[in-house]
C-alpha cells in the first residue's frame, strides 16, 4: 500500500477509517478542531473520541459553482453521526432524486491526490447506505 496522509487531522486512517473529535471532559461537547477552551462550558480539559462511521443525512444542497478544478454539481451534506457528532461533507455517488433527509449514510474515504513522492492524500465523504 502507498504512503497515505489524511487531508484533515480528524480523519483517522486505519483498518476501519473514522473521524476523531476533541470531547470536553466536563460537558461532552465535540469539536473537530483543537480548542483552548470549550465553546459550550468554557472548561479547558479535552479527551479524544472516536466517532461512528455511520449516521443519518440531516440536510443537503446541490452545489453548482466551485473552483476550476472541482467537478460540479456535487452534493454538500450535513450528517448526524450515530452516537453523537455532526459533520459537513460531500455526499458521494448520489443522484439528487434519491436523496432525502433521514437517509442512513456511511463514511467513505478516497484518494484526493498524489504528490511527487507518490504519497496519497486521503479525503472522506459519505455515501448512502444500502438498506436492502
Amino acid at each position: 500500500m502507498a504512503n497515505q496522509i489524511p487531508v484533515v487531522d480528524y480523519l483517522v486512517l486505519d483498518t476501519a477509517p473514522h473521524l476523531r473529535a476533541h470531547q470536553c471532559t466536563s460537558c461532552d461537547a465535540l469539536f473537530f478542531d483543537r480548542r483552548n477552551a470549550c465553546a459550550h462550558c468554557g472548561r479547558t480539559d479535552f479527551a479524544q473520541k472516536a466517532l461512528a462511521a455511520t449516521g443519518t443525512l440531516r440536510a443537503y444542497t446541490q452545489v453548482h459553482r466551485a473552483g476550476p478544478s472541482v467537478k460540479v454539481p456535487y452534493i454538500s451534506a450535513v450528517v448526524d453521526l450515530a452516537g453523537g457528532g455532526v459533520v459537513k461533507a460531500n455526499l458521494l455517488d448520489a443522484e439528487l432524486s434519491d436523496i432525502r433527509p433521514g437517509l442512513p449514510v456511511r463514511l467513505r474515504t478516497f484518494v484526493a491526490g498524489i504528490d511527487d513522492d507518490e504519497t496519497e492524500a486521503v479525503a472522506f465523504g459519505f455515501e448512502i447506505e444500502d438498506t436492502q
